[in-house]
């Protein structure tokens, strides 16, 4: 699940990029506005955590070009102003959520699962296809009674499956959820998480669809 992360502070934006990565999103950090503006015109994320007080383009200005072009990723403000007028503002200017620094990681994480959920319309974390239950925020599959357990990356490639189900996601598609601006992308990545979910659920469950990527039925078969 790719995230964009838009901090200047290069102390904080390395724990926060560090205990985001641990809790399973693929980071970009972008570290002053311009950085952050290019970005979001080139790759599509599924969730933004946003500093306001940033150098070039300011947080606020980014947020309001972002709704104005009808983007509306899912944004999660942090922000060191914590007056009840600015969190007003931030939210009026289109922001989903608002988190006042200092903060816990822990809260930050819960809050962003809490949008992503929102975002796909559900109220809660389980995903439930068939016999098949996931529990994305632990990585564990049950398969009818029977538990298996799958790596991030399989796990972020079911996910993203699941929540576009009836619709074909291609190669591109998948690794550009899956690998942030620093990390290497073997050629048969996919294809070998693909592979691997297969023989741990089933090779029924993930269907190619040629020429195009893969795809999980909109209704269980």
């Amino acid at each position: 699940m790719r995230l964009l992360l838009v901090e200047d502070d290069p102390l904080l934006g390395n724990g926060i990029e560090a205990g985001l990565r641990q809790a399973g999103f693929t980071v970009d950090w972008a570290r002053d506005g311009r950085q952050a503006q290019l970005a979001l015109e080139t790759v599509q994320y599924e969730i933004v955590v946003l500093d306001l007080g940033l150098p070039k383009v300011s947080g606020m200005e980014l947020l309001t070009r972002l709704r104005q072009r009808g983007n509306d990723v899912p944004v999660l403000v942090l922000t060191a102003r914590d007056t009840v007028q600015d969190r007003i503002t931030g939210l009026e200017a289109g922001a989903d959520d608002y988190l006042v620094k200092p903060f816990d990681l822990a809260e930050l994480v819960a809050r962003l699962r809490a949008l992503l959920r929102r975002a796909h319309g559900r109220s809660m974390s389980t995903i439930r296809y068939g016999d098949l239950t996931l529990e994305p925020d632990s990585l564990t599959v049950l398969r009818g009674k029977e538990a298996v357990q799958l790596s991030a990356r399989e796990s972020a490639i079911l996910v993203d499956l699941l929540e576009h189900r009836g619709m074909a996601l291609s190669r591109a598609r998948l690794e550009e959820n899956l690998y942030g601006w620093n990390e290497e992308v073997e050629s048969n990545a996919i294809e070998v998480h693909v592979h691997n979910l297969r023989k741990k659920l089933g090779s029924d469950l993930i269907k190619t669809v040629r020429g195009v990527g893969y795809m999980i039925p909109k209704e269980p078969q």
